[in-house]
């Protein structure tokens, strides 16, 4: 259980993320996971970097029973740890795949709007449901896989978009059975691994320095209203109905 690192091939990297049992990770997981993407992009024999994870799905979000029972100390530490994970990936020193299967929701859309490219399972799902957790937040990465207005759909009803779905808007590389993901990550990394590896860095470097959004800014600026939400009690009220029937 945790994050761990792999090397299957030369100059590939797969960061795995184990949280059983839905990956939603608490405060100190989204803090180990900045850590080891950012080690990973600092080795000088790395050129791609794969995000993937074990279990049923790529990533529920934050652990929301954490923050319920620890309150305010874990929600702030929630929005800081998301907030360093989503930045290690926008700011890797090489490319970065994300292998989702399953679902990928809340922090796990933090995650992959981040990434380079996205190699995704026929039975990965996509969303952000927040509103139904009295939180807000990573809308900045949502848009970064769909159109605006589509996103503020999805981001108002909480509802998911398929692998299909994105790969029709162009955000996921490509779409394989479950049996077939790792096989066609490792086939897009080691592509990309086959580059020079100064030059790739240099080529990463680039494409973050014209990108027309600051994402890290941008996410701290909603995490803002996500802590007003916290600060006056709509937040909790939401909260506390995680998991109960008859809302």
């Amino acid at each position: 259980m945790g994050v761990s690192t792999s090397s299957p091939e030369k100059g590939i990297s797969v960061v795995t993320v184990d949280f059983p049992p839905v990956n939603a990770l608490p405060v100190s997981g989204w803090f180990a996971l900045a850590d080891t993407v950012r080690a990973a992009g600092r080795d000088a024999g790395i050129r791609c970097v794969v995000l993937a994870a074990e279990g049923r799905g790529f990533n529920a979000g934050v652990d929301i029973k954490e923050i319920q029972t620890k309150g305010d100390s874990a929600l702030l530490g929630a929005n800081r740890g998301c907030a360093e994970a989503f930045a290690a990936v926008y700011e890797c020193e090489v490319p970065v795949v994300a292998q989702v299967h399953g679902f990928c929701l809340g922090g796990g859309i933090g995650l992959v709007g981040n990434a380079d490219a996205i190699v995704a399972s026929d039975d990965a799902t996509f969303g952000l449901p927040e509103l139904d957790r009295g939180a807000l937040g990573a809308a900045t990465h949502l848009s970064r896989l769909v159109p605006q207005h589509l996103m503020r759909a999805l981001y108002y009803t909480s509802r998911t978009a398929t692998a299909a779905e994105l790969h029709g808007h162009g955000s996921v590389w490509r779409v394989v059975a479950r049996d077939r993901l790792r096989p066609a990550a490792l086939e897009l990394a080691r592509e990309i691994a086959g580059k020079d590896g100064r030059l790739i860095r240099l080529a990463k470097a680039a494409i973050n320095g014209i990108d027309p959004v600051d994402v890290r800014r941008s996410y701290r600026f909603e995490q803002g209203f996500t802590f007003e939400a916290g600060l006056g009690g709509v937040g909790d009220r939401v909260r506390d109905t995680f998991g109960k029937e008859g809302r």
